[in-house]
């Protein structure tokens, strides 16, 4: 049933000398913290083009109310910092790049302080917080539970000041651009509502649009997350692996008709208590760190004692940490809760586990070196091996950052060593044209993001992701093989696309690891102690 996914190599028809050209040396599509760090590195020694869908504020990077994870404390250790990644990755986590993106975390977190990013401070030191699967305090904040904002602020004012780098904001990448001897990427095909199809030119890429969790009906992530940078990448043939790990993050506010909101794992790191509708805490029963248990471990308890209980969801619990401090700790999370009338001083705060990080992603080094010539790929957009099967809290802002600096420098020094000139390249793409019937987009949208959410989300089954796989492959026969001309429809074509990846890889991982878990195979099997890697032909979805 992937046939439909697997027939056009770009989503639209064109001739490459009727459409607009534009010429880079190195082009990042995606301006969250991996794609502006990315940017800044490759500034220093080449011109530099950025691309983002929507506004620059859109991305998951601003959402991001968990801090960076760093040694700070003579107490801790990179060691340890080591070890707490490695156990949560169950299994699947490259040692080596763990090693190197925790070893250059100090440092990085003094960049960022020394950039303008306001750290919270105790006294003369920065300030250290705990999260969950975490030996040691090593959770730096800014402003409390804003991290993310703030950090993404001061990349964005630091790009605008840089005369080496422009930023095309609303500026839709549709596919990438491959070179027919070879397969290397050499730019992008874009649309922008005011100059409409253009040719973006570049002698490097980089892939940083990650953000996938409005896949699933449940989701923290804003609205502009839906998977563009693994399907364009899986279109262009590049490797893809771990696509069925997605991490469900705990507690997201729940309040029936409103979109999920992030409730930061540090109010559980700060002492919160998870309790069920009876004010039972649950916990305990399932892993003896308690709320502080690694986040796929608290997502299935939740998911199990409200099967217990009937209820729709649990609560989270400060009312024993003192409302001044909750406030002056989690300002923006009080504000929020106080939007919906929940007065966190003497209410519960109602909360279920929603998709949140995709592990899975474009398959790189540790360097964000792709499968493709001229392809990187840093922060959420890319699979690296660092978080395995389990994100570590907190070190997905430290990705973005060590890895966006190292795929900078490196694409840009690769674009120096490419002296020859940059130009426009005739290519012809000659989709056939459908007769078929014409399915309407926001239903397919809401449709699929139901039957994920309900059939490839926290609890699946090989029967179950069976028949979703099926039905996936029905939507696809009657939206792939359309032509749409606006973001809307390419949107979700992306999102089919990287859907059937998710499906297909969790219904061949016979196992339960990390957060992939199976009902009907519930232990882990060493058997399975491996990545799986996909990519397209035209013949077929080769699965290693």
């Amino acid at each position: 049933m992937e046939r439909p996914y697997l027939q056009r190599r770009y989503l639209l028809s064109f001739d490459s000398r009727d459409i607009g050209h534009i010429f880079t040396d190195v082009l990042v599509i995606g301006a969250g913290a991996a794609g502006l760090r990315a940017a800044l590195a490759a500034a220093e020694n080449a011109q530099v083009l950025v691309l983002t869908k929507g506004d620059l504020e859109q991305s998951n990077t601003c959402y991001a109310q968990g801090g960076i994870a760093a040694v700070m404390d003579e107490a801790d250790s990179i060691e340890a910092h080591v070890a707490d990644t490695i156990s949560c990755a169950a299994g699947l986590g490259d040692e080596e790049v763990i090693r190197r993106v925790v070893g250059e975390a100090t440092q990085t977190i003094a960049e960022m302080i020394e950039w303008g990013l306001p750290a919270d401070r105790e006294g003369d030191r920065v300030a250290l917080g705990r999260e969950g699967a975490h030996s040691a305090n090593r959770i730096v904040h800014a402003h409390g539970d804003a991290t993310g904002k703030y950090l993404l602020e001061m990349l964005i004012d630091r790009a605008k000041a840089h005369e080496n780098i422009k930023i095309f904001e609303n500026c839709f990448v549709v596919d990438l651009i491959t070179d027919e001897a070879d397969g290397a990427v050499v730019g992008a095909i874009t649309f922008h509502a005011r100059y409409g199809l253009q040719m973006i030119w570049a002698k490097q890429t980089i892939l940083a649009a990650g953000g996938a969790g409005m896949l699933w009906r449940e989701t923290s992530n804003p609205s502009c997350s839906t998977a563009d940078a693994v399907a364009i990448a899986f279109r262009s043939g590049a490797e893809l692996a771990e696509m069925e790990m997605m991490q469900f993050h705990p507690t997201t506010l729940y309040v029936a008709g409103a979109t999920r909101a992030l409730i930061s794992e540090a109010v559980r790191g700060e002492g919160a208590h998870l309790i069920d509708r009876e004010g039972n805490r649950f916990m305990g029963k399932y892993h003896e760190d308690g709320e502080l248990a690694p986040r796929d471990v608290v997502s299935r308890a939740i998911v199990a004692q409200t099967e217990k209980t009937g209820s729709t969801h649990v609560f989270l619990d400060v009312r024993h940490i003192g409302a001044e401090r909750v406030k002056r700790r989690f300002p923006q999370i009080c504000r929020l809760c106080a939007d919906f009338d929940i007065d966190i001083g003497n209410d519960l705060i109602p909360v279920r586990p929603a998709a949140h990080y995709m592990i899975g992603g474009v398959k790189a080094d540790a360097d964000g070196r792709t499968s493709l010539g001229g392809l990187w790929a840093c922060g959420e957009a890319a699979c690296t091996g660092l978080h395995g099967a389990n994100r570590l809290a907190s070190n997905s802002l430290l990705e973005t950052l060590v890895a966006g600096k190292a795929c900078g420098r490196l694409a840009a020094d690769a674009a120096g060593e490419a002296n020859t000139r940059l130009t426009a390249r005739r290519i012809i793409s000659s989709n056939p044209h459908s007769d078929r019937t014409a399915l309407d987009l926001s239903d397919i949208r809401n449709s699929l993001r139901s039957i994920m959410w309900r059939n490839a989300g926290i609890v699946r089954t090989g029967p179950r992701l069976a028949e979703t796989k099926e039905i996936i492959g029905f939507w696809g026969s009657y939206v792939m093989d359309k032509e749409f001309f606006d973001p809307a429809g390419w949107e979700v074509q992306n999102m089919l696309t990287a859907s059937l990846l998710v499906v297909e890889c969790a219904f061949r991982r016979a196992e339960t690891r990390g957060v992939h878990y199976r009902k009907d195979f519930p232990e882990t099997d060493p058997a399975w102690a491996r990545r799986q890697i996909l990519r397209r032909t035209e013949q077929q979805l080769v699965v290693m």
